[in-house]
């Protein structure tokens, strides 16, 4: 057995993590599973959490990339170019437009040219799309909030900067 399946053991409460780390190694013992432990979490943590967004954003019938396009426009409090929202989330230039001109049709967002360059289209949220924004925001971050609820301050601070550390280091 390795080192990551026995620190896993050993950690106290396990989890489906654990689990995972002890099977693979098993299966791969010659192999350093230990990474698993964070990122397997990382991902875990980030499925969940989606997936309650998800549940959370069906009674408004939008998606999270949807969310995260109206989020974009709420936060930045101006209109912005499509580019300009590419650069604050995770999504393409191609799903911007798909998901702008969806939001369009549907009240939530507005699509104009801009007065000073004709052949750029400015995008900013209407006031329906503000208040889904108002309204799912606080939910999210209710949730957010219950799933770290077991952490101090300083535990949380501290699991925020590690996190930038892995963030940066992948490209984040």
């Amino acid at each position: 057995m390795t080192d990551a399946a026995d620190a896993a053991r050993e950690a106290g409460p396990r989890d489906l993590v654990d689990r995972i780390i002890e099977e693979w190694a098993q299966t791969f013992p010659d192999v350093d599973v230990a990474p698993i432990g964070v990122f397997g979490r990382v991902q875990r943590i980030a499925a969940i959490s989606n997936a309650q967004l998800d549940r959370n954003l069906e009674e408004h019938g939008i998606g999270r990339s949807e969310f995260d396009v109206l989020g974009a426009l709420v936060r930045a409090r101006r209109p912005l170019r499509a580019s300009e929202v590419v650069s604050t989330t995770t999504l393409s230039g191609a799903s911007i437009t798909k998901i702008s001109e969806s939001l369009s049709r549907r009240g939530l967002l507005e699509r104009k040219k801009s007065e000073r360059d004709g052949r750029v289209v400015l995008l900013w949220p209407t006031e329906a799309g503000r208040r889904l924004v108002d309204a799912e925001l606080p939910r999210r971050l209710r949730d957010d909030e219950d799933a770290l609820a077991a952490l101090t301050d300083r535990e949380r601070a501290t699991l925020a900067a590690l996190l930038r550390k892995i963030s940066l280091a992948v490209g984040g």
